[in-house]
């Protein structure tokens, strides 16, 4: 099945230490600030807090549990999103994964009952692209 691509926003994030579980480092990433577009739309403003651990393996797995949502100059959408990723050598992250959008903004309709696969690499100074395809 191929992945038609719907959005490229540039964003801004920052990172806190939660507790560990079980020893497992556990962080809060928020993304106070992004921008670009998606579905065709100019996003004007996009924002997430998403929640990551290090397992034993040295895999990072992601959560955005409905904390997300993205501005445009007909309304917003919100999304939550779960990916897998590892550190770079530069001290950042880079993620695979999946994102879920509900809207009433028009130009994001397509968007419901989309399946979205994205990329998400951030840099060791938390400079972060966040690439989206739909899944057809």
């Amino acid at each position: 099945m191929p992945a038609e691509k719907i959005g490229s926003m540039k964003c801004v994030s920052t990172q806190k230490v939660l507790p560990s579980n079980g020893g497992n480092p556990k962080f809060e990433v928020v993304v106070p600030s992004g921008s670009g577009t998606l579905a065709g739309a100019e996003v004007l403003q996009a924002m997430s807090t998403y929640y990551s651990e290090v397992g034993s393996d040295g895999v990072i797995r992601g959560e955005c549990p409905d904390a997300g949502v993205v501005m445009v100059a007909d309304g917003m959408a919100t999304f939550s999103a779960t990916g897998v990723g590892s550190f770079t050598e530069d001290g950042g992250a880079s993620f695979k994964g999946m994102a879920y959008f509900k809207t009433s903004a028009p130009s994001l309709a397509s968007l419901n009952g989309a399946a979205v696969v994205f990329n998400w690499d951030v840099d060791g100074a938390g400079n972060a692209t966040w690439e989206l395809w739909e899944w057809k």
